[in-house]
């Protein structure tokens, strides 16, 4: 046996035992335990968020069992982020004094080692949208960028139409661009879509779990990010962070649609849904596996 034939087998071997252990894990398992944490510990998740989605990202957080706050003085963003045990920062109602707070607040969070998730919304819109992004990430880099394709597609410099701050590309058209991103910051890459694809340097999760009525309301792109903070805070794999925040809004997604007649009733029913989410409604909806 050669020495090139040595290192194929090797291969082969990793990644047959990856695979083997992707089988073998309990996955509602751990996304329960995730859950169960986040509302025994209630973490203290900072949110420098846009005007339109304050209000129901921060109960969207308080009904998972998190406890948000949103601040985005300069004057105190770093002492916050620094409090945290979360940063999320989401560019949606873009202006330079919340640029600087933004800077600023991610520095201070990257400082005391706590995690950031970066939403770039309507990144590839515009110029001052998409050169933010690309600053703010090359001074800080984040660990969780959340986004939906033309927005990743956009950060990471690849060709892709958007529609303000709507995608018009599927998830899958944006894996290559996410794995760029992944590699180039060193972070996990969520890519938003009728399927959400979790990626890394080296992997890839698919969550299949959602309902078509969750893109007729306005700010539950910005809501997943928000709850991908709470993950990241009990959580320390970033990528199980990440897959476990998608799953749980399409699960969440799934049981207020069954609910709902339209979008208004479904922004209610899905608050009660993550308030009273059980470990069955986990087991039993639960669509994530590697792809």
């Amino acid at each position: 046996m050669t020495m090139v034939h040595a290192q194929i087998l090797c291969i082969l071997g990793a990644c047959a035992m990856i695979e083997f252990v992707e089988k073998t894990i309990d996955r509602s398992a751990l996304l329960w335990n995730d859950i169960t944490r986040i509302r025994a510990e209630a973490p203290l998740v900072h949110n420098i968020t846009n005007f339109v989605v304050m209000n129901t990202t921060a109960n969207a957080l308080l009904a998972l069992g998190a406890s948000p706050v949103m601040a985005h003085a300069a004057e105190e963003v770093g002492e916050m982020a620094a409090l945290a045990r979360a940063l999320v920062v989401n560019i949606g109602t873009l202006s330079a004094a919340w640029v600087e707070s933004m800077r600023l607040a991610m520095r201070a969070a990257a400082a005391n080692g706590r995690p950031i998730v970066f939403d770039p919304v309507g990144a590839g819109a515009t110029r001052f949208r998409t050169e933010t992004c690309r600053r703010l990430l090359a001074e800080v880099p984040p660990s969780i960028v959340r986004g939906n394709a033309s927005e990743i597609l956009a950060l990471a410099g690849a060709s892709g139409a958007t529609k303000g701050v709507d995608s018009t590309e599927t998830s899958d058209a944006a894996v290559d661009a996410a794995r760029t991103l992944a590699t180039r910051y060193g972070c996990v890459v969520t890519v938003s879509g009728a399927a959400d694809l979790i990626v890394s340097s080296d992997r890839t999760v698919r969550v299949a779990n959602g309902h078509p009525m969750m893109p007729r309301v306005t700010g539950l792109g910005c809501t997943a990010t928000a709850l991908t903070g709470a993950f990241a805070a009990v959580n320390p794999s970033l990528l199980d962070a990440a897959a476990h925040a998608m799953a749980v809004m399409g699960i969440a997604g799934e049981m207020a649609a069954a609910q709902s007649p339209g979008p208004g009733t479904f922004q209610v029913r899905f608050l009660d849904a993550l308030y009273g989410l059980q470990e069955s409604d986990i087991r039993s909806r639960l669509k994530l596996e590697a792809a």
